[in-house]
């Protein structure tokens, strides 16, 4: 193939700023809520490609040598494999329940109730595959 210009939207992966991982940690504070981090491994093997990738198999593809194969999940150097993740993210996220919030679109809650009956929101602030969860049941996994 041959590299062409992409547009910034198909190929951006915003990410929490830090401000909003300040105010999690204070609210968390406040409220005697948990906090838990975690990184999801292989993150970008799940994400679909969003470009149209192909190539003519060698050796390593046995019986698919010399056929034209396409890619068809994101692989960790294409430009929109950071986008593409982050859209699949989304997608989950708010199959779950969880909304994005308007100040920041990487900080994701949800309305919860601690065991003294005290509302609040769970929140979930997201940095490409690492995610800063904020909960009074984070170590439970959410």
């Amino acid at each position: 193939g041959h590299p062409t210009e992409a547009p910034a939207a198909m190929t951006h992966s915003s990410v929490v700023s830090r401000d909003s991982i300040r105010l999690a940690f204070f609210i968390s504070g406040l409220n005697d809520l948990d906090v838990m981090s975690c990184d999801l491994q292989n993150a970008y093997l799940n994400t679909k490609c969003k470009e149209k990738i192909w190539f003519v198999g060698g050796k390593e593809c046995g019986e698919d040598q010399g056929k034209v194969l396409v890619i068809v999940r994101a692989l960790y150097k294409l430009r929109s494999t950071g986008a593409s993740w982050r859209a699949a993210l989304a997608e989950l996220l708010f199959s779950l329940g969880y909304k994005s919030t308007k100040a920041d679109l990487d900080v994701w809650v949800f309305p919860a109730v601690t065991e003294f009956r005290m509302e609040y929101y769970e929140m979930l602030c997201v940095y490409v595959d690492n995610i800063v969860a904020v909960s009074a049941k984070a170590k439970d996994g959410i």
